[in-house]
């Protein structure tokens, strides 16, 4: 069995074909293409100009996709695509592709919850079984258990993201989103000179408004090093995840952390995080960082799971996008 994944949900436009066979239990990945839409400085991704990007560079990554892969159209069993959350008309570039590719060729057509694709590509990767799952990337932050045939949400953020906070700070500096790995860049670079800024936790909750005015005022005093503020972003923002997971272990008693989403990839959030797991005498795991950010493959893997499960594709006249497509209002019917 074939599968076309397709990821369109923001910045990244990706695909990637799987190859499933009845014995396998890990992905089979064949190719794994990707371009990224390059925001100007101190900018942020529009919407509409990502979605040009993904329209201009579509035919191209699909041709090298398929092309790695040594299959053609006519040899797909299954066309998954991104159907959200994320930005509408990024979201919809994907479909469109994807409906077309389906339609001409006459294969099934699964939409896929995004961050579900990070989720499970990660327990995939890592071999987890039942892991308390930390969601941190520019659109997701969550900490989830698995329930009665879902994802349920235990903490989340109450504003912005871990992943907004580290863009909106980085274009505040004049950076280009995204910006998580030129914050953690200038963190390295500090002398460990920690500036105090707000802390709020509320159980398994996190804000970082608060965090992230702080410290765009800090910039206009002068007093500091934009080396030393991003340390002191890092350190707070990540004490604060960390608390929260921490409390979440003790309550669901869960023996494994899963870490996914492009936020996974910072090397101090994971330091953190492996002492709290070591203190808790906790598995942890992290999805590799080459599949951290926004991927085909997380989309084609979701597909054939549930495809082989549910057989759950849908005709093109009800296939949709979703901006607000939450995680925890999916039935994941492969999971015990």
């Amino acid at each position: 069995m074939f599968c076309l994944g397709i990821e369109s949900t923001a910045h990244t436009f990706a695909c990637s074909v799987i190859k499933f066979s009845a014995h396998e239990k890990f992905p089979n990945i064949l190719s794994d293409v990707r371009d990224t839409f390059k925001a100007p400085d101190g900018s942020g991704i529009h919407p509409r100009e990502a979605a040009r990007h993904h329209a201009s560079v579509a035919i191209e990554v699909l041709k090298q996709s398929l092309a790695s892969s040594k299959i053609k159209y006519k040899d797909l069993d299954i066309v998954a695509y991104s159907a959200g959350p994320g930005l509408g008309p990024c979201l919809r570039i994907g479909a469109v592709i994807a409906r077309s590719i389906s339609s001409f060729y006459d294969i099934k057509l699964i939409p896929i919850n995004h961050a579900l694709g990070h989720i499970e590509l990660g327990m995939s990767l890592t071999g987890g079984q039942d892991s308390l799952v930390l969601l941190v990337s520019g659109g997701h932050t969550m900490i989830l258990v698995f329930n009665s045939k879902r994802w349920r949400v235990i903490g989340e953020t109450l504003d912005i993201t871990l992943g907004q906070l580290l863009d909106q700070f980085g274009r505040y500096l004049g950076l280009a989103s995204p910006c998580g790995s030129e914050i953690e860049s200038l963190a390295t670079k500090s002398s460990n000179n920690y500036i105090s800024l707000p802390y709020s936790i509320k159980g398994n909750d996190v804000t970082f408004s608060g965090l992230l005015s702080a410290a765009k005022r800090l910039i206009s005093t002068n007093k500091y090093s934009n080396e030393d503020i991003c340390y002191s972003i890092q350190e707070t923002a990540f004490a604060m995840i960390t608390e929260a997971v921490e409390r979440a272990l003790s309550a669901t008693e869960k023996k494994e952390l899963l870490v996914v989403g492009g936020v996974s990839a910072n090397k101090k959030l994971s330091d953190m995080l492996k002492l709290a797991c070591f203190r808790h005498k906790v598995k942890f795991n992290s999805c590799p960082v080459s599949f951290a950010g926004d991927n085909g493959v997380q989309i084609a893997w979701t597909g054939i799971l549930s495809y082989l499960k549910s057989k759950n594709f849908v005709d093109i006249s009800k296939s949709f996008v979703n901006q607000s497509w939450r995680v925890d209002s999916v039935d994941v019917l492969w999971r015990n």
